[in-house]
Order: structure tokens, then sequence, then C-alpha cells
């Protein structure tokens, strides 16, 4: 397979002032992936802001589905920049259609007051469990040429999930799912990369928890899934390349929309981000 670095997708050209273009990759999914636009629209907003301001906190809607055999233009608009906040609003265009909005708050570190009420779940170590794209590489001969060429660019995010799930024959289990995860090649010293990467890295997953209660995977047919909104919160400074837990549940599904919720913890169970989702679930007759 191909050697991806995810570094390059999120790093964008600048076109002028305010203006970035990112390139796309083609996961095999119906639509662009949503995590690259999320990764790429807060790079783009991070170009924007003083050094030393860092996000604490994005907030994004999905309008229409991108296309991934085509690049995407962000739009940075600056919004506010006060003596510890700065505020940023991102557009995401494809033809000449808005597909995505981000708003990103980023603000320069401070001391406060300080408390965890989140413990970090009980799960076996990451080193004794197998990457999850190793199922695929095992069945590449079973798989199609263009299948293939498509998993080389799940490689850059090394993930290993607690739960074995297998798609191609869910089972119905509780709506959580904790996912070993961490950058495959170095991301260097800036942490505006490892909260990009991060970023990009937060979608995985997330919204097919809601379907595990009712034994379903990406493979059903039939099935229509699209995230709607993406909110994520960082609560302190982290290392990507380093393992990082991601632990995702689903309170609610209902009305054709599911609510997921996920706390990502580090090594030392410091609770370093949290992320909420809400998309639409459609399942039609075949």
């Amino acid at each position: 397979m191909k050697n991806i670095a995810l570094t390059e997708l999120l790093t964008l050209e600048p076109l002028e002032k305010g203006l970035f273009r990112g390139l796309s990759w083609d996961l095999g999914f119906r639509a662009l992936f949503g995590g690259q636009v999320m990764g790429q629209a807060l790079a783009a907003a991070q170009n924007t802001v003083e050094a030393d301001r860092v996000a604490h906190s994005l907030h994004c809607y999905f309008l229409l589905p991108g296309d991934a055999h085509h690049p995407v233009v962000y739009d940075v608009e600056i919004i506010r920049d006060g003596r510890s906040f700065a505020t940023r609003r991102v557009k995401a265009i494809q033809g000449g259609k808005t597909i995505f909005y981000m708003t990103a708050s980023f603000q320069h570190a401070e001391q406060g007051l300080e408390h965890q009420y989140a413990p970090m779940p009980t799960v076996p170590k990451p080193e004794s469990l197998s990457a999850d794209i190793a199922f695929y590489e095992n069945i590449l001969d079973k798989l199609p040429a263009n299948m293939v060429e498509k998993l080389a660019y799940h490689k850059p995010i090394d993930m290993r999930t607690v739960q074995a799930i297998n798609p191609m024959a869910p089972q119905k289990s509780e709506p959580r799912r904790d996912v070993w995860m961490r950058a495959s090649q170095p991301l260097g010293d800036d942490l505006k990369m490892h909260q990009s990467c991060l970023t990009y890295a937060s979608d995985y997953y997330f919204l097919v928890t809601a379907l595990q209660p009712h034994g379903m995977s990406l493979m059903e047919k039939g099935l229509r899934m699209a995230t709607i909104d993406h909110a994520m919160w960082f609560h302190r400074p982290f290392n990507f390349d380093d393992w990082l837990l991601y632990s995702m549940e689903s309170p609610f599904c209902g009305n054709a929309r599911a609510l997921v919720r996920g706390q990502i913890f580090n090594q030392k169970g410091e609770l370093v981000a949290s992320t909420m989702q809400e998309g639409m679930i459609r399942k039609f007759a075949e």
C-alpha cells in the first residue's frame, strides 16, 4: 500500500489572505470523509491566529456532501481577536457551493481552577490489540482492487478497537465503543498539527456507534448515514504520536437522527478532549 502522510493532507495551500485549498482523499465512503473537512478547516483557521493562540473548541455543520475527487477551498473570516480569545468562522467550498461551516475559538494558555470528573475506562493496553486495518489486510484477495487502493488512506491513523466488531457480520451490542488511536507517522512538535490530526480522527467510528444496538454496520444494504453537526473541545495539550483512548457512546437514536458523545484520554487517564455529534440515519427497504 501507499505510504501516505496525514500531515500532507492537513498542510493547506494558501491562495490569498484568508483563503486556502486542501487536497482530498477518497476513503471509500459515499461522500468526502467529514474528518478531512473538519481537520482542514481547523488548519485553515489556525493559519490566521497568533502563534500563542491554541484551539479550545470548534462547532461544525455539514450542509452538503463533499466530493472526494476534488480539492476543497476554505474561506476564513476573522470574527474577533480579543486579549485572551480569538474566533474564526470557516466556510468550506466545492464547485462554488458551501458544503460546510465551522466556528472555532482560540485561547492563549492561562492558569486557573482545575478538576476532572471523567474516569478513564479500564480497557486492555493498545499493544495487546490488533490494528483494525489488519482485518481487511487479511482478506485483500477477496476485496476489489479499488477497495484495496482506498485502504491505504486509512493507514495514517493506527486504530485498535477494544470491543472487536466484524463489520461483515455485526451483532447487536450496547452503543459504546473504545478505540485506541495514534498517528502512524511522527507529527512534529507543533501542537496545532496534533489538534488538526485528532480532529480528523475524531470522526472515525463515531456515528456508527449508534448502529450497534441494531446489529448493523456501514455495509448494511439500504443504509444511509450523514453527519449533521459535530463539536469538539480541547482541554489540555496532548501528543497524538502517543496512544489516546477514544471512548464513545450513543445515548439516543430516533426520528432518523442519532446523538453520539465521546471522551478522549491520554495514557495517564487525563481527559484531553471531548466530542459530540448528531447524524442522520435512515434505513430504506431493499
